[in-house]
């Protein structure tokens, strides 16, 4: 397999990057892929594209530009899909376990032919549906067009090149950040949104591209795979871990009046064992320590933050 991987700047192309000395890694600044995929058909050595590249953020950015995430996320979606149906690749599409079905039309854990049984959380519903029509598109074009095309679908992931911008950044870059910098400044308390009660599950990146690789040489299949660490944690849990972790010893305030997003959304990856993935999940504090390390390391020359 030789590859191609959109968003290689980001948390999870990086990853993929990284593990894999062969791979063609491509940036925005590489080709803009809102505009145009054309620029995948120059590399006419590959055979793959793993399509990371998308327009993601937390709560708050997902509330804020709800038509600017579903643009964004389809214009570039259906760019690269057609790029690949004409140079003839196979396509790994990234997808995520927000654009499964709200609580009350599911039954737990979430399993993947539960996908379209009913609308997502009112929280990033732009962004889940444009991941959502990536996946009918995926099986429209294996259908007509006979693409070997697939999706796969990992949960909420973390690591070594995360955003850490305080608006933009999921939940665990925005808390190794608030942390770190409030023990910088002799900060007495930290602020977190919501209640601290929701429960999520959380992969470390390298896992998730670790999987990805293998997936992309051993799955040729109409239907979205879940990848995930199916491990649950709460906020406030994963908040007192990043604490402890950091070394910092103020206290934590949880912002009621600020929503909490979807309370839970466990998801099942008995799918992918029965394929025959067997490796083990590397445990959060574990995942934690190291991003928290490097962060430190770096900061403030991180992703996300401007000096």
């Amino acid at each position: 397999m030789k590859a191609i991987v959109t968003g290689a700047a980001g948390l999870l192309g990086s990853e993929i990057v990284s593990l894999d000395d062969s791979v063609i890694g491509l940036t925005s600044k590489d080709c803009n892929l809102v505009e145009s995929a054309s620029g995948l058909q120059l590399f006419t050595q590959a055979d793959t594209v793993i399509h990371c590249a998308a327009k993601v953020g937390g709560v708050k950015a997902n509330t804020d530009y709800v038509a600017d995430f579903f643009d964004d996320n389809v214009k570039m979606n259906m760019n690269v899909m057609r790029a690949c149906r004409e140079s003839g690749f196979k396509l790994v599409s990234i997808l995520s376990t927000c654009i499964y079905p709200d609580a009350k039309y599911v039954n737990y854990p979430l399993t993947e032919d539960q996908l379209h049984l009913g609308p997502p959380h009112d929280s990033n519903f732009g962004y889940a549906y444009a991941k959502r029509m990536l996946d009918v598109q995926t099986r429209a074009y294996r259908k007509q067009h006979g693409c070997n095309f697939i999706t796969v679908i990992p949960n909420s992931l973390y690591g070594n090149n995360d955003n850490f911008d305080l608006s933009s950044g999921h939940v665990i870059p925005a808390l190794i950040r608030k942390f770190h910098e409030a023990k910088l400044h002799g900060h007495d308390h930290v602020e977190i949104w919501g209640s601290g009660r929701p429960l999520r599950e959380f992969t470390f990146a390298r896992d998730a591209a670790k999987i990805i690789l293998w997936l992309a040489e051993n799955y040729d299949n109409p239907e979205p795979i879940n990848i995930g660490n199916p491990e649950q944690t709460s906020i406030k849990e994963l908040a007192q871990t990043i604490a402890e972790e950091i070394g910092y010893e103020g206290g934590v305030k949880f912002d009621n009046t600020k929503p909490d997003g979807q309370y839970e959304k466990p998801s099942s990856n008995e799918k992918l064992q029965r394929l025959g993935w067997s490796e083990s999940y590397t445990p959060l504090r574990i995942g934690l320590a190291e991003s928290i390390k490097l962060f430190k390391e770096r900061y403030p020359n991180v992703r996300g933050i401007t000096i």
